[in-house]
């Protein structure tokens, strides 16, 4: 994540009649602005990735992926300001500090309405921060739908966010080994939310095996009008995600406001002409998934590449994400019912490795990062962090889900119960009484 507070007269300021706060205390514009930009994180967990998600399972399943992406964020969240929060950014002055922060701040201790973090509110820090947090828990709920028991979902993707996420926010945004060894661009979340959710998910799925009913019966998403109206709220809530980042209104938010737009409509073009080619068609589920590789794949590059690159990363990503719904589960025969590891693993790597390439400044970037001096250096950084992340939560999340399994008698509901639906099962309702 880029952290650069400024205290500055805006134009948001003058507009609001507000000034800015003298230098060394709270700058109320930019304190503002990211209080606004954490709400359109928190919307794209509570309802945007839940309707995404709900729109693409069957009738009989759709409520119950709502409540697990409502349960999930308000765990995650909780366990934030319990313990996340200060192991994630509580610094490095401990014996664990390369990968996680101190205890100093354990239930917000020590925080209050004066605190600051930078020019902001230290308050409003951790509320954007727990957004994202958040968000990144939800985003593995879509691997394991269908099949996976309420409560071992809540307690391993608690477990994960804990082990997993607070770790790699540390090691990447915090001070930690990762950024400390390999400098990686990370403006976001490429690695930290969708590469560490994506593998999160994978891992479940291959834990908790393959939907009974995969390859026998039409597992047709019940109703895509909620999936739309979920990118379309992921794509809102995304300006927040990425332009909120800067933590400021100034050059570095607006380049990561217009990336956020351009990249995923770059996406969305290019996915749709992959399908005309291969099938004759354009599917408004392809168009709405090219949306989401291009909002995946400029996460991590957002205010550190050209518009141009931006484009092209849209493109990239899409052509990639393709076949990961398509060819990726033939080749490894995981049931990752949603395809998380498809776009938002593989959208992060291609995000991730071309920001190296697209940050150069003769191709419209920013410059590379720390001791990097050319494409070659910056792009081996960025791919051996997304490494580093892969391998971190890919044993955390195998160890979040196996006790997950111990603690709740299993990961996966019973055969009758899977053959009935999730909705009734787990929750005793219907999402359409007809």
């Amino acid at each position: 994540m880029h952290f650069k507070f400024l205290s500055s007269a805006c134009l948001w300021c003058a507009l609001c009649g507000v000034a800015s706060a003298s230098e060394g205390g709270l700058d109320v514009a930019s304190n503002g602005y990211v209080i606004l930009c954490a709400v359109l994180v928190i919307m794209m967990s509570v309802p945007g990735i839940g309707l995404f998600y709900g729109g693409l399972v069957r009738t009989k399943n759709s409520l119950s992926v709502l409540a697990q992406c409502l349960m999930v964020f308000a765990i995650c969240y909780i366990l934030w300001v319990v313990a996340g929060y200060t192991l994630a950014f509580g610094g490095t002055d401990n014996a664990l500090g390369s990968f996680v922060g101190p205890l100093d701040k354990i239930f917000l201790s020590g925080v209050s309405p004066d605190s600051l973090s930078g020019s902001l509110s230290e308050y409003t820090f951790i509320t954007f921060q727990g957004a994202f947090c958040a968000i990144s828990s939800c985003l593995i709920v879509g691997a394991l739908v269908e099949r996976v028991k309420f409560s071992a979902l809540c307690v391993g993707i608690g477990l994960w966010a804990l082990l997993s996420y607070v770790p790699l926010a540390h090691m990447v945004w915090g001070g930690g080994i990762i950024d400390a060894v390999f400098q990686p661009y990370d403006f976001a979340g490429g690695d930290v939310v969708h590469v560490n959710a994506a593998v999160g998910g994978l891992v479940g799925a291959l834990l908790l095996g393959r939907r009974q009913d995969l390859d026998k019966v039409s597992l047709a998403p019940h109703n895509l009008s909620l999936t739309y109206i979920g990118t379309g709220l992921l794509y809102l809530g995304w300006f927040g995600f990425n332009a909120g980042s800067a933590l400021i209104a100034d050059g570095s938010s607006a380049i990561a406001f217009l990336n956020t737009v351009i990249c995923p409509a770059a996406g969305a073009l290019a996915w749709a002409g992959i399908e005309l080619k291969l099938n004759g068609k354009a599917s408004t589920l392809g168009m709405c998934s090219g949306v989401l590789a291009g909002l995946v794949a400029i996460t991590p590059a957002c205010a550190f590449v050209g518009p141009m690159g931006a484009v092209v990363i849209g493109i990239a990503a899409s052509a990639v994400c393709v076949w990961g719904v398509r060819g990726f589960k033939r080749l490894t025969g995981v049931d990752d019912s949603l395809d998380v590891f498809g776009i938002h693993g593989l959208g992060a790597i291609v995000g991730s490795v071309l920001t190296g390439v697209f940050c150069a400044p003769a191709l419209g970037g920013v410059g590379f990062k720390g001791d990097y001096t050319s494409v070659l250096g910056q792009v081996y950084g960025q791919s051996m962090a997304t490494l580093c992340s892969i391998i971190w939560s890919a044993v955390a999340s195998l160890i979040a889900f196996k006790l997950a399994a111990l603690l709740c008698g299993g990961l996966r509901v019973s055969s009758e119960q899977e053959r009935e639906g999730l909705d009734l099962t787990a929750h005793g309702e219907r999402a359409y009484n007809y």
